[in-house]
């Protein structure tokens, strides 16, 4: 059985951004490839800005994804004993120390760095108190983070799965790193990022962390935690960031960030998924840019993943989400389509073999689910012409060749097929004495109100069964 055993670790703070999904997307395929566990945990320490909602909202999106996780969810915040313990550990050991330094204080450090243009970090200062001085500080009232020594002549090393082998030196990390919040006496504080993923990685067994490049950072520190603390070591996996067209990290500026955002839109799981996967990940040749996670899971693997970020192309997800809707039987897309239209206010007729031809008719048009309620639309409901359509219903022949058609149409309860219907615009021309483009354009005015739209005699046999091929040519007429 393999060890393998991945996770992603979202904060509750906000919906399920797309780098993050990104993020889901790889350790998922990596498991699955590895047959390992792709595991769950929510980080909602940050007790303030954590919602319900927003948890909901990623479990949700992960599992519209098809991102099945295989444990329960740990939920951090459940866990605070554990980090309070190792924070206690680490003070007995002496690797890390209560810091009594006032904002105050640390401010003024900070602008000295600024002016003197230095890099921002802990200078240290309260690294090694004695008993006489702590308790001075503490009679004060003053109360204390806890931070975590960190040597500036320390060499942190690791081997990326992604970038090879890694070096950070300690005077790279800002200094002494602070571990738990400010508390009183001899309390200890809310525990802080850094030290709460250590603890619970190794609580959760988890062998490889994958996540985004912005992490490299944190990993060094991380690396010292888990060697203060005796906690095996997982490997890591750092990959490219998602960037926007300008090859700037994405953000809420670039506009649409959140996976229920693009699922609003229109855009599939399939798609979304495939596209994500293609952000960062170079398929092996031969088999192309369309595929489905089960198939990427076959032959995942770190070193087809790139080093530099990937920009996010609306172009290419697009044409994936087409691809998507265009291979759906009709019975699937209007399982999809439905609800869409139903929230338009849009009612279908009683025939379920219509709705499934309307299905077949706008599908290899389709882009995104959302251009099914307006493509729909004129099928669903009488149409008002728009501009183009009015234009055209006043060119020359245009009411003539119309007119002539009008009086050849079958009573609706009279099937209509596709040679017949050619027939009739062949009557049409031959009686009004037009060009038939002049009759094609005419009609498509008529029956959509305006002059795009799907094959024209495919238009003209959906809506004759429901009889608005007459009552629409008779309205274009005034009628």
């Amino acid at each position: 059985m393999s060890s393998v055993r991945v996770r992603l670790a979202p904060s509750p703070t906000g919906t399920l951004h797309i780098g993050t999904a990104r993020t889901a997307v790889f350790n998922w395929l990596f498991a699955r490839h590895q047959g390992g566990q792709f595991l769950l945990r929510i980080e909602d320490t940050d007790r303030e800005r954590s919602k319900p909602e927003f948890t909901s909202n990623i479990l949700e999106g992960l599992a519209w994804l098809g991102l099945a996780w295989d444990e329960e969810p740990v939920i951090q915040s459940a866990r605070i004993a554990a980090h309070r313990e190792a924070i206690s550990r680490l003070l007995a050991s002496g690797h890390a120390y209560r810091c009594y330094a006032s904002e105050a204080e640390l401010e003024a450090m900070r602008e000295g760095q600024r002016q003197a243009q230095q890099a921002p970090r802990y200078d240290n200062r309260h690294r090694h108190l004695t008993p006489e001085q702590q308790a001075a500080y503490q009679a004060e009232g003053r109360e204390a983070v806890i931070r975590f020594r960190i040597d500036d002549d320390a060499v942190i090393t690791w081997t990326d799965l992604v970038r090879g082998e890694m070096r950070w030196q300690g005077s790279d990390l800002g200094g002494d790193m602070v571990i738990a919040r400010r508390a009183p006496a001899d309390a200890i504080g809310d525990p802080l990022y850094n030290l709460v993923v250590v603890v619970d990685d190794a609580a959760m067994a988890i062998s490889h962390v994958i996540r985004g490049e912005d992490h490299l950072a944190n990993t060094a520190k991380q690396l010292l935690l888990y060697q203060a603390l005796e906690l095996p070591l997982p490997q890591f996996a750092h990959t490219p960031l998602i960037l926007n067209a300008e090859g700037r990290k994405l953000s809420k500026r670039d506009g649409v960030t959140s996976v229920s955002d693009f699922r609003e839109m229109g855009y599939t799981a399939e798609a979304l998924a495939n596209y994500m996967t293609l952000l960062g990940w170079s398929p092996p040749e031969g088999m192309g840019e369309r595929f489905s996670l089960s198939e990427a899971a076959t032959v995942f693997g770190f070193d087809r993943v790139n080093r530099a970020g990937a920009r996010f192309d609306w172009d290419k997800l697009n044409w994936l989400n087409g691809q998507v809707l265009h291979a759906l039987p009709a019975d699937a897309l209007l399982q999809r389509l439905q609800p869409l239209w139903q929230a338009a206010g849009l009612t279908l007729p009683p025939s379920a073999p219509w709705a499934l031809d309307l299905c077949r008719l706008l599908g290899p048009s389709l882009l995104r689910l959302n251009d099914g309620v307006e493509q729909a639309r004129p099928f669903l409901e009488r149409p008002t012409p728009d501009d183009s359509a009015r234009d055209q219903l006043t060119q020359p022949g245009a009411r003539e060749a119309l007119a002539a058609l009008l009086p050849l149409l079958p009573d609706q309860a009279t099937p209509l097929d596709a040679d017949s219907a050619r027939g009739l615009l062949d009557q049409a021309v031959a009686a009004a004495g037009v060009r038939k483009g002049v009759l094609m354009k005419s009609l498509r005015a008529a029956l959509l109100g305006r002059l795009q739209g799907p094959d024209l005699v495919d238009t003209w046999l959906l809506l004759h069964p429901l009889g608005e091929d007459r009552s629409r040519i008779e309205a274009s007429l005034g009628g």
